[in-house]
């Protein structure tokens, strides 16, 4: 172990981590700490470089420059350590579909180099956690997308890792399946102490997280709580559609009320305490010019959008151009 084990309880940290595809920077100088036994989501849009991170963390992809340790262990310098104490699951199923749950486990527990009784034992006990072990014997073919992904936790938990690393885990799942998904991750974290990280581009899955980390272009632009985050945009967040042109209404509000305004996809949005008073302020003020008006809370996406001027979905700037150890139509 390093001097990095002095860190401890930290699973996660990163010292100035930077990666670049050629002249194209997809990491920049990025400060990451994340505690043993919780839960983290790195949120961001395609080609915000979260999938970069996820494979440097991963020893798949060895950093231009900066440092990473998990548990203490250097991934450049001590890859084998890190791998022990790892569990990955990737954005694209990695599951032989004709053999059973238990087959693919098996197979999976060789690489580990884990064989016959201990390899059994390990593999009931898996299934069990992730509630899979009235189907050891079926077919992966045969069971839903959220099945099949729990079977993909499986393998990643087989090896008894202290991290447990999932690239986008609800690709492909319904809103039922991904519940059920972060129950059994719950149970893992609560039980066992396992420090799960996610990265997602889904708003729902990141507030089921305790640390969120935003990633744009490279960068984490900001990090904490979900509600720590939503509380910091200092009041609620007012969503207005313009009868005529957007930009003009906006600039006309943030002028007459020397506030912060921004138009994202025709719509006119703002940060307000006692938002409900503003909006009758606004309705009054402009009359004939508001189409539709509304008041809410602030999401993670509100937040994102204030540190950005983007919003979650855009897609527009893609960093990370696929290498030898990315599947092709797979981005961040």
């Amino acid at each position: 172990m390093t001097q990095e084990s002095a860190l401890q309880p930290l699973a996660v940290r990163t010292c100035k981590l930077g990666h670049s595809y050629g002249e194209l920077e997809a990491l920049a100088e990025l400060d990451l700490q994340v505690p043993a036994g919780s839960a983290y989501g790195l949120l961001g849009p395609n080609g915000g470089g979260k999938s970069t991170l996820f494979r440097i963390l991963s020893t798949l992809l060895q950093p231009t420059r900066g440092d990473a340790w998990i548990f203490g262990d250097h991934v450049a310098t001590s890859p084998a350590d890190v791998r022990r104490s790892i569990g990955v699951v990737f954005q694209s199923p990695a599951l032989d579909r004709r053999l059973t749950v238990q087959e693919n486990l098996r197979h999976h527990g060789h690489l580990y180099g884990l064989w016959g009784r201990s390899l059994g034992a390990r593999i009931a006990a898996t299934l069990e956690r992730v509630e899979l072990a009235d189907r050891s014997e079926t077919l992966v073919e045969e069971l839903s997308g959220g099945l099949k992904r729990r079977v993909e936790i499986a393998k990643g938990l087989l090896h008894g890792p202290r991290l447990l690393l999932l690239d986008e885990p609800s690709t492909g799942l319904d809103p039922g399946a991904r519940r059920s998904l972060w129950a059994a991750l719950g149970n893992l974290r609560e039980h066992e102490g396992v420090t799960v990280m996610v990265t997602t581009h889904i708003l729902d899955e990141a507030e089921e997280c305790d640390q969120v980390g935003l990633l744009h272009q490279g960068k984490l632009v900001a990090t904490g709580s979900p509600e720590s985050l939503k509380s910091a945009q200092g009041g609620d967040v007012i969503r207005i559609r313009a009868l005529g042109d957007a930009e003009l209404l906006s600039q006309a509000i943030a002028a007459r009320y020397r506030i912060q305004t921004s138009v994202l996809d025709g719509e006119i949005r703002l940060s307000r305490h006692r938002g409900h008073e503003f909006l009758t302020q606004i309705v009054e003020a402009y009359p004939g010019e508001v189409a539709s008006i509304s008041l809410g809370r602030p999401t993670l996406e509100d937040v994102f959008l204030h540190h950005t001027g983007m919003k979650l979905g855009d897609t527009s700037a893609d960093t990370e151009p696929l290498t030898g150890t990315q599947t092709k139509g797979r981005r961040a």
